[in-house]
């Protein structure tokens, strides 16, 4: 079996990505912080701790793959109690995105919650993504195309009126109980499947118009192309081409990216 795999920092200060290389589990992580910017320990940001802590719980690889999610979810909690973390405030709170997988010799058990992916190739080309949901960030990037600045009133609440819906509208690890009702995990069969594709987003080819839901079909067609890291360096190229973030809207020039492509 072949793996290859990306963790590279973006335009923030930290990496809060995190990737997990095991013995039959993988997976990356996508933290996000609080948006009170504390940081804790020093100067690590609250997604940062909280992907690293769910990374830790699953690299234990002996539970289940649902079962490992919510001790992750449990240990995310007890680090923000640790760290005196205001519960009651959601905005405040740490939260990650995963998407792991355990590959057996003939079946993978997969799980997925918020801004993770998950993408079966198969030996014909043809591709099937995990778990397809809507973007919701979708509204918030829209007024970015809408010319709204990072730094407008109008557009920092909408960013925190999504980020209080966590768990109500979307799913992350983020230490409440209801984080559990929105990670998806399955079993497949591994048969004919060349490339198991897991990142976070971003990975995603940036777009002049945010999209409802994702499409990956240029996506695909340039992974094909390109391989791993030549894709992320033509994400990277793109971005770079748009420094003022006009032409892409995005929350930042360049996202954090976690991603591993495993060959069985």
């Amino acid at each position: 079996m072949e793996i290859e795999h990306i963790l590279e920092k973006g335009s923030g200060r930290l990496n809060e990505d995190a990737v997990i290389i095991e013995d039959s589990i993988y997976g990356v992580f996508d933290g996000a912080s609080s948006l009170d910017n504390k940081v804790f320990d020093g100067c690590k940001t609250g997604g940062m701790m909280a992907s690293a802590t769910a990374g830790q719980i699953f690299s234990k690889n002996h539970f289940p793959l649902m079962q490992l999610g919510r001790q992750a979810n449990t240990a995310i909690l007890s680090k923000m109690m640790t760290h005196q973390v205001n519960l009651s405030q959601r905005h405040t709170l740490w939260s990650t995105s995963a998407a792991v997988v355990r590959v057996g010799s003939n079946t993978l058990e997969w799980l997925q919650t918020g801004d993770a992916f998950i993408i079966l190739i198969y030996t014909d080309d043809s591709y099937k993504v995990l778990v397809d949901k809507e973007d919701h960030d979708y509204e918030t990037l829209l007024m970015l195309k809408k010319n709204y600045s990072h730094k407008d009133p109008a557009f920092k609440q909408q960013v925190k009126k999504i980020r209080s819906n966590m768990n109500k509208t979307y799913g992350v690890l983020n230490g409440e109980p209801g984080a559990l009702d929105f990670v998806n995990s399955g079993f497949l069969p591994l048969e004919d499947v060349k490339t198991i594709l897991l990142f976070t987003d971003g990975l995603q080819l940036p777009s002049t118009i945010p999209e409802k839901k994702k499409n990956f079909k240029q996506f695909m067609t340039l992974y094909q192309k390109l391989g791993l890291t030549g894709l992320k360096n033509h994400v990277r190229q793109l971005e770079s081409q748009d420094p003022d973030i006009r032409l892409y809207p995005r929350f930042k020039c360049h996202d954090d990216i976690a991603a591993i492509a495993i060959h069985p």
